[in-house]
């Protein structure tokens, strides 16, 4: 069996950190599984842990009053789920729907934060890590409108 800190060696995500910071946001983390069609968490609820997918698929959706449930990213396979837990009020911002079963590493974000503080080398990586992920959620987003709204969004 291996150890979380073996798993995060693995995942993308962490794979850019030195050993000795993989094995600092090792002690915020613990394995996490969620079942299909279950909720990882709604919109408005707080924001306290993110997640690195290792298996599974998970949707992450905004919902419309005319529309419903719109999908604005599916997520797989080492990416990861939730930035709120950087930024106060440390609210979440979307619907994450599990798609199908999931296992994930999930982090406690307030333990990241303390440890990011202690250690700024460490937070500039997370930080640097996180800008991606809101980069390709933008980018996502963008996509997604240009989806919706057709040649309309262009005028």
């Amino acid at each position: 069996m291996r150890t979380l800190e073996q798993e995060l060696e693995q995942l993308p995500f962490t794979q850019g950190l030195r050993p000795e910071h993989r094995a600092l946001i090792a002690g915020c983390a613990k394995n996490r599984a969620f079942r299909e069609g279950s909720y990882v968490f709604r919109t408005g609820d707080p924001a306290d842990t993110f997640y690195l997918l290792r298996t599974g698929r998970v949707a992450l959706e905004v919902y419309g009053p005319t529309r419903g449930a719109l999908t604005v990213q599916t997520l797989g396979p080492g990416d990861i789920l939730g930035w709120s837990w950087l930024f106060e009020p440390y609210v979440t911002s979307f619907d994450a729907r599990v798609v199908s079963d999931t296992r994930t590493v999930a982090f406690d974000g307030a333990c990241l934060r303390r440890k990011a503080e202690e250690d700024h080398e460490l937070g500039y990586q997370l930080m640097r890590g996180m800008a991606q992920v809101f980069t390709d959620r933008l980018e996502a987003t963008r996509m997604q409108l240009l989806d919706v709204y057709g040649d309309h969004a262009q005028r």
